[in-house]
């Protein structure tokens, strides 16, 4: 199975954001980066979550904790 991966620069500018937000993501354990030549891609399928974590950030100012208890809220009832 192939995977579309999207470049990180491509969402950064798409969506007006820093990388370090991107980044900071990414060291939390949020979202998973792939790495191909000294460039960060995202896979396609994760793009939904990354844009959710977007809005919460600029439209509710939650910082990256709050939203990383948020996803794990929303997975805890996905189980449920």
């Amino acid at each position: 199975m192939e995977k579309n991966l999207i470049p990180i620069e491509t969402l950064c500018t798409h969506y007006e954001i820093e990388f370090s937000f991107i980044n900071s993501l990414y060291q939390t354990g949020l979202i998973e980066l792939t790495f191909i030549e000294e460039m960060h891609f995202i896979e396609e399928e994760h793009v939904a979550d990354l844009e959710k974590m977007i809005r919460l950030h600029s439209e509710l100012n939650i910082n990256i904790e709050g939203i990383d208890v948020v996803f794990n809220l929303l997975e805890k009832e996905k189980q449920l």
